[in-house]
């Protein structure tokens, strides 16, 4: 089987199921505004754009979203996510097989997020996964955030790949974004954190497991 020489996975929503704990950080900010909780299906809907576009649409669901509400929670938001990010948080079936299997096969794989990079590393040692990525870059160690493409090429070029022989999984259209502007192919995860249909956003292949992944990177390598 030929598989991509590199491969950059989004984190939330795509890796790890981290819908339960940013919940609980968004409704420790709304409980504290005296605004009712989000359930936690919801906030699956309004991951995927960073900590401040969740809070506002945390807020505006729940009553008003002046920016300054949003700027004043910010910091509660993340002083409660980063205490509490893997209290719930997990991956998705088959994560880890997958992971060990690409490794074995020589894949060099990485981590391309909108996540700060302080908390994604946060919640990759707290999954015990550190030594499975060359890179994890967040939207603030990149010039700009995906969906620009400058947020992947920075993904590349700090685990020193090129675009040729890489591929990118996620579960968005800010992932399709980010892939396409840097002319990387696309595998979507069909159970991710978008409120459009995976199969509607564009990518190259969609998989409903990680037992899928490897045969559809060796379609795309091929």
């Amino acid at each position: 089987m030929i598989l991509p020489r590199t491969i950059l996975f989004d984190l939330d929503g795509t890796l790890v199921d981290t819908a339960p704990d940013l919940a609980g950080a968004m409704n420790h900010v709304l409980a504290g505004l005296g605004r009712p909780p989000v359930p936690v299906d919801h906030v699956r809907h309004l991951v995927g754009h960073g900590a401040r576009a969740l809070i506002a649409r945390g807020l505006a669901v729940t009553g008003e979203a002046r920016p300054d509400l949003v700027e004043g929670a910010m910091p509660l938001f993340l002083q409660h996510y980063a205490a509490h990010i893997a209290d719930a948080s997990r991956p998705f079936a088959g994560v880890e097989a997958a992971l060990d299997a690409l490794a074995a096969a020589g894949c060099q794989l990485a981590i391309c997020t909108n996540k700060p990079t302080a908390l994604a590393v946060a919640l990759i040692d707290a999954l015990g996964w550190r030594a499975r990525f060359a890179a994890i870059v967040g939207f603030d160690s990149a010039p700009r955030p995906k969906p620009d493409a400058a947020h992947v090429l920075a993904t590349l070029a700090a685990c020193g790949a090129e675009t040729s022989g890489a591929v990118f999984v996620g579960d968005s259209a800010t992932d399709v974004g980010g892939a396409r502007n840097a002319g990387l192919p696309i595998v979507l995860v069909s159970f991710g954190y978008t409120d459009t249909p995976a199969a509607d956003l564009g990518g190259d292949v969609v998989i409903d497991h990680y037992d899928q992944l490897l045969p559809a990177l060796a379609g795309l390598a091929a």
